[in-house]
């Protein structure tokens, strides 16, 4: 992948819920193109359909309609298995509620990442996850689990598990 080369493309998005009179039109024809090395801001009061727009975007929630191209690829004419291991090889997520796992340290959350998504050995996987911890400011708290982390050490652990293996795409639903 070159700079400047296209990594997303969204062509007249939509998506709605509801029905009657309770429908709600979230995401109204939107369009997009994501360039390698931008970064890119969704920015809309709260219900205007970022989450959706993101959820939409990264293959999480199918449109209405439009399309999506994401490294070349229509994500949306995939099969649901198709969809979830190009996730898997290219994306990356963080989520607005972290989305950590209560029975996982700091180092297990980022150490499923890299085994599972990577295919990295155990002890590789250890390595990635401590030295990714550490430039997140939680060296000396891999062994904690969520319940021990306050809200900003829970995000980075989230933040570091997004980028542990490299994605191609980071998708951040307010990761602030």
């Amino acid at each position: 992948m070159r700079l400047g080369e296209t990594i997303l493309q969204a062509d007249n998005l939509a998506r709605g819920f509801g029905v009657g009179s309770q429908f709600t039109l979230a995401v109204d024809h939107v369009s997009l193109e994501v360039l390698s090395g931008q970064f890119v801001l969704i920015m809309g009061p709260s219900g205007s359909g970022k989450s959706t727009m993101l959820a939409i975007l990264s293959g999480l929630l199918r449109p209405d309609g439009g399309t999506v191209h994401c490294l070349g690829e229509n994500i949306w004419a995939m099969t649901d298995i198709e969809r979830e291991q190009f996730r898997l090889d290219h994306c990356g997520f963080i989520f607005q509620g972290y989305n950590l796992f209560a029975a996982l340290t700091a180092r297990q959350q980022l150490e499923l990442v890299a085994t599972w998504g990577n295919h990295l050995s155990p002890h590789d996987a250890r390595c990635r996850a401590d030295n990714l911890l550490e430039r997140l400011g939680l060296g000396g708290k891999e062994h904690l689990r969520p319940s021990e982390l306050s809200g900003g050490e829970k995000q980075r652990v989230a933040i570091g598990r997004a980028l542990i293996k490299n994605p191609n795409i980071l998708f951040a639903d307010e990761p602030t």
